[in-house]
This record gives structure tokens, C-alpha cells and sequence, in this order.
């Protein structure tokens, strides 16, 4: 079932909007958390998105030496709609223990210390993604 197919269903059976997760598809807060990710990442300098892996990706830097910096995990493997970037050595391990139910260790590239940042979650603290996402642009690019 597809996830438009899937928060029809959820309404149809009364499910309350506050109860489905947003997505890319759903206007319940997913997409304008994804364009305001999208925002973030492109007001950086040297900045290119394409897709990745299904979904939106934001690399830093140029031709050759361009590399990933933040990639929208947009319900991959999970029901959660984030992001994962890379962070400062000890950043990850951090994050998790002040907030676990926003942050977590994503699947592939959590080994290398990236962290993942749930969009999902309210209140989204919008200042902190900022933070989060132009240290990582600046891990990348050195």
C-alpha cells in the first residue's frame, strides 16, 4: 500500500490527521518540513541536490569533490520522516541521550558517526536543524 493509499485509509476509518505521519505526499506538516529542509541546505554555499538512494540528497562542494551533507530518509525502513547528516566525532552518541525520540542512528552511516534527525517530531526546533545541518556542510567540505 502506497503511503498516499495508506493515509486515505487512516482517514477513512477516523483516524485523526495528528495521528498519521507526514510525508513528502502528505500535507499534514511533510512537506513543508521537506521544503524547509531543502531551504536550509541550498541557502549553503557550493550546494547541488539530486536524488539518492529514492530521495532527496544535498551534496556540498563541486564536480569530483562534491559529497553528501544531509539525505531526507523519508519513511526508509521505518515510519519516520527525517534526516541524516554527518556530525562532529561524539556529536551523535550525544544527541541520542538528550533526545532519543529525535534523534537516532541511522541505518548504513550511523557507524560513521552521522545522526539521524527525525522532521516528524514537534515541536521541529528549526534553529537547531540549521545548526545540525551547516556543521555537517562543513564537515564535507572542509
Amino acid at each position: 500500500m502506497s503511503r498516499q493509499a495508506g493515509s486515505a485509509a487512516a482517514a477513512a476509518a477516523g483516524g485523526r490527521p495528528s495521528e498519521r505521519r507526514p510525508s513528502r505526499e502528505d500535507p499534514v506538516g511533510g512537506s513543508d518540513a521537506v521544503e524547509r529542509l531543502r531551504a536550509v541546505c541550498l541557502a549553503l554555499p557550493a550546494v547541488e541536490e539530486r536524488e539518492s538512494h529514492g530521495e532527496p540528497t544535498w551534496f556540498g562542494g563541486t564536480g569530483r569533490r562534491a559529497r553528501v551533507f544531509t539525505m531526507l530518509a523519508d519513511h526508509h525502513h521505518d515510519e519516520r520522516l527525517a534526516f541524516w547528516c554527518p556530525a562532529p566525532a561524539g556529536a551523535q552518541a550525544a544527541l541520542i541521550a538528550e533526545d532519543p525520540t529525535r534523534f537516532f542512528r541511522p541505518p548504513y552511516v550511523g557507524h560513521r558517526g552521522w545522526v539521524g534527525v527525525r522532521l516528524d517530531v514537534e515541536p521541529v526546533d528549526w534553529a537547531r536543524i540549521e545548526d545540525l545541518v551547516t556543521d555537517a556542510h562543513a564537515l564535507v567540505t572542509g
